[in-house]
């Protein structure tokens, strides 16, 4: 070893340089000072994202509506292509009602619900609420909450992410449970996962009361099942599943869906409980712990999963994300990964401040995208799907992201909405193109099996 060698092994003990293959093409081993090493790595940078030219807010939605699979020519099959949806949804919260009807089979073509509960039953995918409500004032003062309805916010998430999901979402208000959801907690705790059956016998209560117990302890955030067959059938009025342990069946007319609550596989705690405190009249109360701020690996594991959900992330496109940690928190792994060169940093979409972030092959869909030209097409989205980003990426009114709203985009532009049963134009038409539009707009198709399974005529 030479002297030069020897000297340099020295300074980089010191941290005063460092070595790797810094030219390309070089195949001898480089030594570089560390601050000119930044200030070049610096330079590279501000280089990649002066190459970018930002697109309009237009453009970038007709990018969304393919990188989301919404656009009919980028939907996807088959259990693997919901399988790949799932991942670009992964931790998003939506009404209970719209997930499959809405988001789900805008996405896939053909869709069946079965597909879902394979999903889920193989254990790549996990459903649950992560915001739990505040819950209504009851009787005497206490607090019960009931079942889930179709507007509680239920998200759908990768089963290996639910530690981190839990970790970045608030934890449960203070509520009281009811005595049936409480026997009902107490068997899921002593017991660990059980079948529908097995959850009625260790509570000692009837099925139709463990039933209305799992439909409140869903609804506060705190159980969920093995499919997505056990919300299904919360949703569903009684009159239109299955009934309970398979009686009566005959005596109802008209269409039944084909499952119900003992359908969903195994019950299971859905999130860690705090020490329990229970009063003098014995009723258990579920009391808030504070929220720290999450722990750096849940944070990363957001970062990525909004970079898989939007291509392009910056700040003013997550105002409708729920459970997100701090900005400032995502900023600082974007921009690790940018100088890894995993990702790209710059100016992507026009007309808004701070940082913005992509992914390298979003920034080729949104280059092949704004030379595209408009084709005029259509397309209509419930108001709870992610992309209903009216006022908040593209100019004009935000629409209630409700399941029964409605939104129309033609090349990216909101030109109509379905807001309490009546259309409303977002953009100047003519008569026949009103009526165009209020015809595109409230044209459902619901796929058949899904029709079928869910009990609709």
């Amino acid at each position: 070893m030479s002297e030069a060698d020897v000297a340099l092994l020295a300074l980089e003990a010191e941290g005063f340089v460092l070595r790797g293959h810094f030219t390309p093409g070089a195949q001898e081993l480089e030594w570089c000072e560390r601050r000119l090493l930044a200030r070049i790595h610096r330079y590279t940078l501000n280089r990649l994202r002066a190459e970018i030219e930002p697109v309009s807010s237009a453009d970038f939605m007709r990018f969304l509506f393919s990188w989301s699979r919404v656009e009919p020519e980028s939907r996807v099959a088959g259990p693997e292509g919901l399988a790949a949806v799932l991942e670009l949804l992964d931790g998003y919260e939506l009404p209970a009602a719209a997930w499959e009807a809405d988001v789900l089979a805008a996405r896939v073509k053909d869709y069946d619900p079965m597909w879902l509960d394979g999903v889920c039953l193989s254990g790549r995918a996990a459903w649950g609420r992560l915001s739990p409500p505040a819950a209504a004032r009851g009787r005497r003062g206490r607090s019960f909450s009931s079942g889930p309805i179709k507007s509680s916010p239920i998200s759908l998430f990768l089963r290996e992410h639910t530690d981190a999901w839990l970790a970045l979402a608030p934890p449960p208000g203070d509520v009281e449970l009811s005595a049936d959801a409480q026997a009902t907690l107490e068997a899921l705790e002593r017991r660990g996962a059980l079948f529908f059956a097995e959850l009625a016998r260790e509570s000692g209560l009837l099925q139709t009361r463990v039933e209305a117990a799992l439909g409140e302890l869903v609804a506060v955030g705190l159980v969920n099942a093995d499919s997505f067959a056990g919300l299904r059938a919360l949703l569903i009025p009684s009159n239109k599943r299955r009934p309970v342990g398979g009686v009566g069946v005959r005596r109802r007319r008209g269409r039944v869906a084909p499952f119900g609550v003992e359908s969903a596989g195994r019950w299971a705690l859905f999130r860690p409980l705090p020490d329990p405190e229970t009063d003098d009249a014995g009723f258990r109360s579920v009391t808030a712990r504070s929220w720290t701020d999450p722990d750096a690996q849940a944070v990363e594991i957001q970062a990525r999963t909004l970079l898989r959900r939007y291509g392009i992330v910056f700040r003013r496109l997550l105002e409708r994300e729920t459970n997100l940690a701090p900005w400032r928190e995502l900023t600082r792994v974007y921009r690790r990964l940018e100088a890894r060169g995993e990702i790209r940093g710059g100016r992507f979409v026009a007309g808004f401040s701070g940082e913005q972030f992509a992914l390298p092959e979003a920034v080729g869909l949104l280059r092949s995208k704004r030379r595209e030209r408009g084709s005029g097409g259509l397309i209509a989205i419930s108001a709870a799907d992610p992309l209903n980003l009216a006022g908040i990426v593209t100019p004009g009114p935000r629409i209630p992201a409700l399941t029964n709203n409605r939104l129309l985009y033609r090349d990216g532009v909101p030109v109509a909405a379905h807001e309490s049963g009546k259309v409303r134009l977002l953009a100047e038409v003519d008569v026949h193109g009103e009526r165009e539009l209020g015809q595109a707009l409230t044209r459902r198709s619901v796929p058949p099996q899904l029709r079928v399974y869910l009990a609709q005529r």
